[in-house]
């Protein structure tokens, strides 16, 4: 591990004193990804006959959110890759809520489905929380269900939720010891901030969440040792927020216009909630956007649906490791 250095000089001392040093490792979630589905590819093929069946995911998309037909596309790809049966479904916007649930229901008693996702959003006038709180707890892909979230808070096996256990996932494969670590979390959702906390604290981390009414940012995040940034808002974090050595994870992705120097030719850019040419040189390790948290975010939804099934088939359980 690289010695941690302080903060003693002013800011604009130490950043300039970075500019000469080693870049930050980057963490390659689409290497690790790719290392994890050959992994369940074998888990598959193994336990096949036993199973007598194939592991089933449900992934059902309602509307025609271009981001989403994009995302249902990739995970769709995904599970054939490894050899799990699709088995969605895919709704007009005008279907009413009561048809939705229906649809749910019909997957939660169908014993070929091991994991069930509600692709978000929904299209206006379709309340998602009743529709996330019908899904049958054991086939809850997704890791977003109350009764798993209150696993995850208690130290119970159960699916986890996909994002922040994706990062867990990066941070074990770059041999990041998070014990005894601080580590600040911002953002504050269910979907990834809040679970990202828990998991960091059953690792042994001292972990602050941080979010948009925190005052002075900067001074908290300059502390964190593995500083993970979910806040949903692009390029909000700089050199100013991070502590030199620290492993730094961006959730965030985000599309920006093209840049208007680089020409008509030029296509929509990606980016993350970290401004990553400022951080690179300061940070020991970070992910990039994209090809960093993304891809963990589409595998941990297959090691979910592969574990529930080797549960719901009786088998052994050979994916604990990935499951925080």
């Amino acid at each position: 591990m690289r010695k941690e250095v302080t903060l003693a000089l002013p800011l604009h001392a130490e950043s300039s004193r970075f500019h000469s040093r080693a870049m930050a490792t980057r963490l390659d979630g689409r290497q690790l990804a790719a290392s994890i589905e050959t992994r369940l590819q074998t888990v598959v093929a193994e336990r096949l006959d036993r199973a007598g069946r194939p592991p089933g995911l449900a992934v059902l998309r309602v509307g025609d959110d271009p981001a989403s037909g994009v995302y249902v596309a990739n995970k769709e790809k995904a599970c054939s890759r490894i050899g799990i049966t699709n088995l969605g479904a895919h709704l007009p916007a005008e279907t009413p809520a009561a048809e939705v649930l229906a649809t749910i229901q019909r997957l939660n008693a169908d014993p070929a489905v091991d994991g069930i996702l509600l692709q978000l959003p929904l299209p206006a006038g379709l309340d998602e929380r009743p529709l996330l709180a019908a899904i049958d707890p054991e086939k809850d892909a997704d890791g977003l269900h109350t009764l798993n979230l209150g696993r995850l808070l208690k130290g119970e096996p159960g699916p986890r939720s996909c994002t922040p256990a994706g990062v867990m996932a990066l941070l074990s494969a770059a041999g990041v010891d998070l014990a005894g670590k601080r580590a600040v979390v911002v953002g504050r959702s269910i979907l990834v901030g809040q679970p990202m906390a828990l998991m960091l604290q059953a690792a042994d981390a001292t972990v602050s969440v941080a979010h948009s009414r925190t005052r002075d940012l900067p001074e908290l995040t300059r502390q964190a040792d593995v500083l993970v940034v979910a806040a949903g808002r692009a390029r909000m974090i700089g050199a100013e927020h991070v502590k030199p050595g620290a492993v730094v994870v961006d959730v965030g992705i985000h599309r920006l216009d093209p840049d208007p120097a680089a020409g008509p030719q030029a296509k929509a850019r990606l980016c993350g909630d970290v401004r990553f040419e400022e951080v690179e040189p300061i940070a020991g390790s970070i992910t990039p956007v994209p090809g960093g948290v993304g891809p963990m975010t589409v595998t941990l939804l297959l090691v979910n649906t592969v574990a529930s099934w080797c549960q719901r088939c009786g088998l052994d359980q050979p994916l604990a490791d990935l499951l925080p």
